[in-house]
């Protein structure tokens, strides 16, 4: 290894400490949680509120429950029950109910973009 290998070595090192960082500054807690029927959005919950919420489904009511920040389906009226399944969600997964044509997604209320695109749209817009 001479001079230049080891340069280049540190050089990548600062480059992916710098990624991190940025990664780390700009990552949002997304504190709600939005409910699509038919790709409408039909209810907005916060999910630092500890609630159980009713909703109209293609097949009937379907019953979503918020605890500790996540959030799942807990009773829906479908043949095969796979949305009340799926368990709590507390990350960007998002619960899809089909047969009942609801989706719920995890997203930061007041931008939809995840950090690496909002830094991505920032670098864009200063050049």
């Amino acid at each position: 290894m001479n001079k230049y290998d080891n340069r280049l070595i540190m050089i990548v090192l600062l480059f992916v400490l710098v990624l991190l960082s940025l990664k780390l500054i700009l990552k949002s807690d997304s504190n709600y949680a939005f409910v699509y029927y038919k790709n409408k959005i039909i209810l907005e919950i916060d999910l630092r509120i500890n609630k159980e919420y009713k909703v109209d489904g293609y097949n009937g009511e379907v019953l979503i429950e918020v605890k500790d920040k996540k959030i799942r389906v807990e009773k829906e009226t479908s043949p095969l029950h796979i949305c009340s399944k799926q368990g709590y969600v507390s990350d960007n997964t998002p619960i899809i109910c089909l047969p009942n044509k609801i989706i719920i997604k995890i997203e930061n209320k007041n931008n939809n973009l995840d950090a690496i695109t909002n830094w991505g749209v920032i670098w864009i817009q200063k050049r």
